[in-house]
């Protein structure tokens, strides 16, 4: 039996790349599929719907959304188109994000607030409303339900990345925005994790000066290790019932799957009474100026990750 088989789920930004990626592999696993995305294509033609028609040319159940994510009435509306078209809504993966990428000191007002208001407000809508919807249902059958929602973020929204202050800032609160439904969602069934992709995606591609590795052929084995779908298993065995894990942060790049865990508390440092500037010198200065600065600690990493897409 197919491990989502039965169950509907939502992908928003799925018109291209991640998205759709996340979309088919859903629909392969068994689910139907409400393919969410504001983007328009040439002509009357959307790319939700060309992801949807794909879907259901491959015999799975799937509907269009063109709803904006981060509109709180158009959120609530997508849930409920998923439940009217399915009978049932069970995942949420919040994938829609945009770029606009700029130092601080000449970011616009405007940019700051489309890449917060797309990035983290995109996933908080759908996910309040869908914790709302789940919680109504918990309550009604008096038992949890067994819902899911897979939020993305960023590897620079976990590790500083220049010009990218709006983005990261965006991604790092989806981050505690996960965690918080996590608590929230365990007493009704609930869970909440965030894959962070980096994958070969054109909003990656289009905000990268020198994108080489990414475009690269696949190796000699025939796997290509910047492909999106090597992330799209890591979102569908997150959306699957079978999996327990709540409250995760999962870094999906290539064949790799690596774990993040909240920053840890590295040392301790005491006085009597309150601070003094002197005293916090003398303790705690030394201490911080041998640990390296943000350029040399990306520079130990060996490597400088792409963005997600």
């Amino acid at each position: 039996m197919s491990p989502l088989a039965g169950m509907a789920a939502i992908v928003t930004g799925a018109g291209g790349g991640l998205g759709r990626s996340h979309a088919l592999h859903l629909a392969s696993l068994g689910a139907a599929v409400l393919v969410n995305d504001v983007a328009r294509g040439p002509g009357s033609r959307r790319p939700a719907d060309g992801v949807a028609e794909e879907i259901t040319a491959n015999g799975s159940r799937a509907v269009s959304d063109h709803g904006d994510v981060s509109d709180w009435t158009d959120a609530r509306e997508m849930i409920d188109a998923c439940v009217e078209a399915f009978g049932r809504f069970d995942i949420l993966v919040n994938n829609a994000g945009i770029l606009r990428d700029r130092t601080l000191a000449r970011m616009t007002e405007a940019e700051w607030d489309d890449v917060v208001r797309v990035d983290l407000k995109g996933h908080a809508a759908p996910s309040i409303h869908a914790m709302a919807h789940w919680r109504k249902l918990a309550k009604a059958h008096g038992s949890p339900v067994q819902g899911a929602i897979v939020h993305t973020s960023s590897i620079a929204g976990l590790m500083p990345n220049f010009g990218q202050g709006n983005y990261a800032s965006a991604k790092l609160g989806i981050v505690a925005l996960s965690s918080v439904l996590a608590l929230e969602g365990e007493t009704v069934g609930v869970r909440s994790n965030v894959v962070v992709p980096s994958a070969r995606t054109q909003t990656v591609l289009d905000s990268m000066a020198s994108a080489g590795e990414l475009i690269e052929p696949a190796d000699e084995t025939g796997f290509d290790y910047w492909d999106p779908g090597n992330v799209s298993p890591v979102v569908g065995w997150l959306a699957s019932p079978t999996c327990r894990a709540t409250g995760q942060v999962l870094h999906a790049v290539g064949n790799e799957v690596r774990l993040f865990a909240p920053p840890p508390i590295v040392d301790r440092f005491t006085t009597s009474g309150r601070w003094t500037l002197e005293e916090l010198e003398r303790q705690v200065g030394p201490e911080l100026s041998t640990w390296p600065d943000v350029t040399e600690f990306l520079a130990a990493l060996g490597e400088k990750e792409p963005a997600d897409g």
